[in-house]
């Protein structure tokens, strides 16, 4: 009898404490994992910052001056205003002296000019602006069977000293000096560096334009001009000057004197429309390729 109650309640005892821990373990919750942070919120979503957009250029430009430099210029301005369809840029010749004249008068907003502004202008607050070297060349008709002249011999010849072809190895032909105005800078130019400052002969034709004494020389027997190389074409000749012919290389080492450095004057600082015209003007993008493609060179060419 007392093993059997003995079986039993030790059966019993055993179901209770087997209960009991199921009840314990239904009653416990997990402590949490304090090692781990919780997860930060995801930052809140900001709108992306627009650029301003770039202020639209307008307004109306006006250069005048320099017939040597009206070609770049011109170009010049033709593809800003494409850029810049809300400007207008006026591009007119009339000589160095006019274009300095101009923009100290206010007249222009630009004076191109192929020479410095002189000393009648130092009090007219003129900023340069420079915009390009250009070589000029000594230019003959193509009858004139010579390809090289001195520095003497073109000197005589544009004082009128030396009046006919056959005194400098020539043919027997009546010598036709084609002149610019003296308002021209490039005038101004082979007086300096040709006559070393000596006055030109009165004879001979004078042409208000570089376009009009390339077309005269080319059209007029036994005549000698000078123009700007832009102004060069088959209907002319370029003569070697000491010798050497005009190129970069020959600019650049020295050895040809014959060029000008190409201004662009304002009035005060460049403003608006007239400075981001100048500014696209002396630009790498346009100095670097398009001023050889004119004709011209590069402002820098000679920087060392």
């Amino acid at each position: 009898m007392l093993k059997q109650f003995s079986k039993k309640g030790f059966g019993f005892v055993l179901m209770a404490i087997l209960m009991m821990g199921v009840l314990a373990a239904c009653g416990t919750t997990a402590a949490p994992d304090t090692k781990t942070p919780a997860a930060a919120p995801a930052p809140a979503a900001t709108p992306d910052k627009k650029a301003e957009p770039a202020k639209e250029i307008s307004g109306t430009v006006t250069a005048s001056g320099s017939s040597a430099l009206l070609p770049l210029v011109k170009q010049a301005a033709t593809e800003f205003m494409e850029k810049n369809p809300k400007v207008t840029v006026n591009v007119t010749a009339g000589g160095s002296g006019t274009g300095l004249k101009n923009v100290a008068d206010g007249t222009s907003d630009i004076g191109n000019s192929d020479i410095e502004a002189g000393a009648e202008y130092k009090d007219k607050g003129l900023v340069d602006h420079v915009a390009a070297i250009a070589p000029f060349a000594l230019i003959v008709n193509k009858d004139v069977n010579i390809d090289n002249i001195t520095k003497a011999q073109a000197t005589d010849i544009f004082m009128g000293k030396i009046t006919n072809w056959k005194e400098v190895g020539g043919n027997d032909e009546k010598i036709v000096v084609v002149h610019r105005p003296d308002s021209s800078g490039s005038k101004a130019l082979v007086k300096q560096i040709v006559l070393d400052g000596k006055e030109f002969t009165k004879d001979g034709v004078t042409q208000e334009s570089s376009g009009a004494v390339a077309t005269t020389v080319g059209t007029t027997k036994g005549s000698i001009g000078y123009v700007d190389t832009p102004y060069l074409n088959d209907t002319i000749k370029a003569l070697k000057f000491e010798g050497v012919a005009f190129s970069k290389d020959t600019i650049k080492d020295g050895k040809y004197p014959l060029f000008g450095i190409e201004h662009m004057y304002t009035k005060g600082e460049a403003k608006d429309a007239v400075k981001a015209f100048l500014d696209y003007v002396t630009s790498a993008d346009f100095q670097g390729k398009r001023v050889e493609e004119l004709k011209f060179l590069p402002a820098n060419l000679l920087k060392k």
